[in-house]
């Protein structure tokens, strides 16, 4: 089962994103805890690829594709054609530092590496893919 999602790079478009997420899991078994938790790793995705790569711009598009190759397990695809950023290769500062500089933000990163399984990106036909797969 596959289902795909094409947006505007505009934050006022992340509640379409979310509820693209809960309708495409629903009926798929996955808790409300986990449901939570998976939205917001996508979310925070998608909002900082938005902002980053794209400066808000509406004219530019991101897609995410889900895959359900089996019961309780997923792969989003994020798609877009901005600058990639690899979390992967992003040296997280430590709660301790983030604290003492009284920074706001920094977290997001380390939140979805907690809770995604596995984050990898490619590059394919011009196109940057962050593939994301998590198993419920």
């Amino acid at each position: 089962m596959s289902y795909q999602y094409n947006i505007g790079c505009s934050l006022n478009n992340l509640k379409g994103i979310r509820e693209f997420i809960r309708t495409s899991l629903d009926g798929q078994g996955v808790s409300d805890l986990e449901m939570g938790a998976i939205v917001l790793a996508l979310d925070e995705m998608c909002s900082n690829l938005m902002i980053h790569a794209h400066h808000c711009n509406p004219d530019h598009n991101i897609s995410m594709n889900i895959h359900i190759p089996a019961k309780g397990e997923f792969i989003f695809e994020i798609i877009d054609d901005g600058s990639m950023f690899d979390i992967n290769h992003f040296e997280e500062p430590t709660i301790t530092h983030l604290v003492h500089e009284k920074r706001k933000g920094g977290l997001g990163i380390r939140l979805v590496k907690t809770i995604m399984d596995k984050i990898e990106y490619l590059q394919e036909n011009g196109k940057n893919i962050c593939r994301l797969t998590k198993s419920v």
